[in-house]
């Protein structure tokens, strides 16, 4: 019988070895999410798989805040963030660091994350408004869309189901 493993069995990074540590060269943007709940969510999933930063644009609302708080579960402190008033000096900022600029929203020539070949040495993985998604000026400024099969009636998946799904994908990329 398998048995759970304690949280203090887990042998986890403190926040301070967590910040020092060698990070994976994925980048994040959330382009206007209004929830707070996703953004916590996103920060303990880019926590999760080390990811290098998240960049909070638009209207998406930034830490401290109790609503963040309570999905990120202390991931604000660990993960690396700043905030862009447009989503477009992200991706500017991330082009610099010659990172390649992935949108993951519904498009045509897309491509499924595990089938995605990176060309650079890192990618930037923009998410979008839970409702719009990505906009079409954001995805214009992108080398690639990855879209995230769906075989249900509804259209979308969770922002934070997402980022969750893409980043697991792309970490296994930059092991």
């Amino acid at each position: 019988m398998n048995s759970k493993i304690k949280n203090e069995d887990l042998n986890r990074l403190s926040i301070e070895a967590f910040k020092s540590a060698d990070k994976k060269p994925i980048i994040v943007i959330l382009d206007n999410i209004r929830s707070l709940n996703n953004i916590g969510s996103v920060f303990r999933t880019s926590d999760a798989f080390r990811i290098e930063h998240i960049y909070l644009c638009g209207i998406t609302a930034t830490p401290p805040h109790r609503e963040i708080n309570k999905s990120a579960l202390g991931a604000t402190e660990s993960v690396s963030w700043s905030y862009c008033e447009s989503t477009l000096d992200a991706i500017l900022a991330c082009r610099a660091k010659n990172y390649e600029i992935l949108s993951v929203e519904q498009a045509e020539k897309s491509y499924e994350p595990h089938i995605y070949a990176c060309q650079k040495s890192g990618v930037a993985l923009i998410f979008g408004h839970e409702v719009d998604g990505v906009t079409q000026e954001v995805i214009n400024q992108s080398d690639a869309v990855i879209e995230i099969a769906q075989e249900g009636t509804k259209h979308s998946l969770n922002i934070s189901v997402s980022a969750g799904i893409a980043l697991y994908e792309f970490s296994k990329k930059f092991i």
